[in-house]
């Protein structure tokens, strides 16, 4: 999932392996990022009472948890109900997908390989609308005949209704 601007994120920050000071996620370049998301996974479904400590403690069998990140809402201040978490090693990725279908706090969690967000390229999009080059927005639900009245033969103005 992508997050946008009205998110908050709560994280435990660890020192990353290759860089001096925790938190700097967002001073990486592109290469780092990439690599950083091949050692994460997603938690869906999780409790909206967990903490990134109870998640580092459940995976924390799969390998030295670097990072626990849980969205909240922004205006709400709610948890979203799902967690990012970066491991050290990429193999842990692999031993973390078999805790998919467990119960933490009382709820199934699903585990997935974290995805890799393509600069620019956006899956939801909160105006609604495609964008068709620069600076040209149109809604999603854009109907070209909204607007125009079509008066047909019979009187109506309903192009699609003849009266028999």
């Amino acid at each position: 999932m992508e997050m946008d601007e009205s998110d908050m994120q709560y994280e435990v920050e660890r020192p990353f392996p290759y860089s001096p000071q925790a938190g700097l996620f967002f001073s990486m370049n592109h290469e780092e990022k990439i690599d950083s998301d091949r050692r994460s996974i997603y938690v869906g479904n999780v409790d909206y009472g967990a903490t990134a400590d109870e998640l580092e403690m459940y995976f924390n069998g799969c390998g030295h948890v670097n990072r626990v990140t849980i969205p909240y809402n922004r205006f709400t201040g709610h948890p979203k109900g799902f967690a990012y978490i970066e491991f050290s090693e990429r193999e842990s990725v692999r031993t973390a997908m078999t805790l998919d279908e467990t119960l933490f706090r009382g709820r199934v969690i699903k585990v997935l390989p974290k995805r890799t967000n393509i600069p620019g390229f956006r899956t939801t999009d909160l105006r609604g609308g495609w964008s068709r080059g620069r600076g040209f927005r149109t809604s999603r639900f854009y109907n070209p005949f909204r607007g125009c009245h079509f008066i047909r033969e019979n009187g109506r103005d309903d192009p699609w209704v003849d009266s028999f």
